[in-house]
C-alpha cells in the first residue's frame, strides 16, 4: 500500500506546507516542471489574474537553470512591487556583473577570515546571557548575530537590529500580513537607508554604504534606487540565510545527542554537519526566473517569457544526486547542493554565513555539555515559503 500523499501542484504556495514542504516536493518531483499558480489573483495587492509558473523540482533541472542564466534571467516582471528592485538577485550580465564587482571585496574569504574574531566574541557575549532556564533561541541567538553581523558591515547601528529584522520579514512576507502594514515597513526602510546614504555622500566611512555611494559603473554614480536595492538585499540576503541556517542546525543536533558528543571532541566534522544542514534544510527554498527563450525542460516546453521557481530544497533531496536524500548523514559528496546556489548568482554571502556557523556550533560545543528540547514547542515561520527556518526554538543548555 502506497501511504505517499498526493498533492497537487498548487500545494506548493499552500500555507499549511510551509513548515514541511518536503511531502509535496516528494510527491511532485517525478512530474516535474510543474505547472501551478505561484501568485493568487489579488485585486487588494493590485494583482488581476493568477500568475503561473514552472516549478523545477529535479536536481539536474535545477543545477542545468542555475548555470544557464542567459535562458533564465533572474529580472522579474514583479521587480519593485514591494519597494525598490533588489539589485544583483534580479539582475542579469552585464549590469549583474558591474554590480557584484563593486561590493565583491567586502565578501573576500580574506575580509571574513579577518572578521571571524569579532563575529566570536559577539557570539559568546550572547551565549553569556543565556542561562539554565528554558530559552528561545531564535531571539536570544539566531536573530542577533547574524543581524548585528551584516549592520557592521553595512555601517548601520548594531543595537536597531530588531526593528531591521522587522523589516526584513515584511519584505519578504506573503502571507498573514496585512498589506497596508507590509508597505509602511517598506517604507520605512526605504526611508532609513535614503537618509543613510545621504549622510554618508557628506561623511564617507569605512562601511558598504559608503561604498556603494561612491561608486561609479562607466563613469556614473549608482543612482538613488540602485542604491536602496542594493542595502535592502544585502540586509535581507545578510541575515536570512544565516538566521535559518542557525536554527535549523541547532535544530538538527538537538535529536542528535550522540552526534553532539561525537562533534565536541571531532571538531573536524563541524564543517561536515554545517554543509550537511545546508543541503537537508535549505535556508532558502525557492527563488525565481523568467525565460528569455522558448526551451525545453525534461520533455515540457516553455515558452519565451514564462515564470520559473528554482526549488533549492527540493533540489538538494532528490535521491537521483543525494541517496536516501531524507537521512542525514555525513558521509556524502556535499560539493554540489545548491543551497547557496550555483552559477553567476552564487550567494555572494556563502563564506560569511559559513563563518557564522562555524564560529557559533563551536561557541555552543565549547560551553554546553547536550542540548535538550523546552517545554514549549519549536515553531517554524510560515509566512514566507522563500525561506526555511523558525521564528520559535525553545531549547534548554546544560553548560559543563
Amino acid at each position: 500500500m502506497n501511504d505517499t500523499p498526493t498533492f497537487t501542484p498548487d500545494a506548493l504556495v499552500a500555507r499549511e506546507h510551509f513548515a514541511n514542504p518536503y511531502t509535496v516536493y516528494q510527491a511532485l518531483r517525478a512530474h516535474s516542471p510543474v505547472h501551478y499558480i505561484s501568485i493568487p489573483a489579488n485585486a487588494s495587492a493590485g494583482i488581476n489574474q493568477p500568475i503561473m509558473a514552472w516549478g523545477l523540482l529535479k536536481y539536474h533541472d535545477v543545477y542545468t537553470a542555475l548555470r544557464d542564466h542567459e535562458t533564465f534571467s533572474s529580472e522579474s516582471p514583479v521587480a519593485g512591487q514591494f519597494g525598490p528592485p533588489l539589485v544583483l538577485i534580479q539582475d542579469d550580465p552585464p549590469r549583474h556583473t558591474r554590480f557584484r564587482r563593486i561590493v565583491n571585496k567586502a565578501f573576500t574569504l580574506k575580509r571574513v577570515e579577518a572578521l571571524e574574531p569579532w563575529i566570536s566574541k559577539i557570539a559568546n557575549e550572547l551565549l553569556d546571557h543565556i542561562g539554565k532556564q528554558e530559552t528561545n533561541m531564535v531571539d536570544a541567538f539566531t536573530v542577533p548575530l547574524p543581524m548585528r553581523v551584516i549592520a557592521r558591515l553595512m555601517g548601520i547601528p548594531e543595537e536597531d537590529y530588531v526593528t531591521f529584522k522587522r523589516w526584513s520579514d515584511a519584505f519578504l512576507s506573503t502571507v498573514g500580513e496585512d498589506r497596508n502594514d507590509r508597505m509602511q515597513n517598506v517604507q520605512d526602510m526605504v526611508s532609513y537607508f535614503g537618509q543613510m546614504a545621504a549622510t554618508r555622500r557628506s561623511q564617507g566611512a569605512d562601511d558598504l554604504i559608503t561604498a556603494l555611494v561612491e561608486a561609479e559603473i562607466e563613469g556614473e554614480s549608482l543612482q538613488d534606487w540602485e542604491i536602496l536595492g542594493f542595502c535592502i538585499l544585502l540586509l535581507i540576503a545578510g541575515n536570512e540565510t544565516t538566521t535559518n541556517l542557525l536554527g535549523n542546525l541547532l535544530n538538527l543536533l538537538v535529536d542528535r545527542p550522540a552526534l553532539w558528543q561525537q562533534l565536541r571532541s571531532e571538531r573536524n566534522l563541524v564543517e561536515t554537519v554545517i554543509e550537511e544542514t545546508l543541503r537537508y534544510e535549505s535556508p532558502v527554498q525557492r527563488l525565481f526566473r523568467t525565460t528569455t527563450r522558448d526551451v525545453e525542460f525534461s520533455g515540457t516546453k516553455m515558452a519565451k517569457g514564462d515564470r520559473v521557481t528554482i526549488f533549492y530544497g527540493a533540489a538538494n533531496r532528490d535521491a537521483a544526486e543525494f541517496p536516501n536524500p531524507d537521512e542525514f548523514r555525513l558521509d556524502r559528496d556535499l560539493r554540489n547542493h545548491v543551497a547557496f546556489g550555483m552559477g553567476i548568482h552564487y550567494c555572494l554571502g556563502a563564506p560569511l554565513a559559513r563563518a557564522e556557523a562555524r564560529i557559533t556550533l563551536n561557541a555552543f560545543l565549547d560551553r554546553f555539555s547536550h542540548i535538550t528540547r523546552g517545554a514549549a514547542p519549536a515553531v517554524r515561520q510560515t509566512a514566507t515559503p522563500i525561506v526555511y527556518g523558525f521564528s520559535q526554538l525553545p531549547l534548554v543548555l546544560a553548560r559543563q
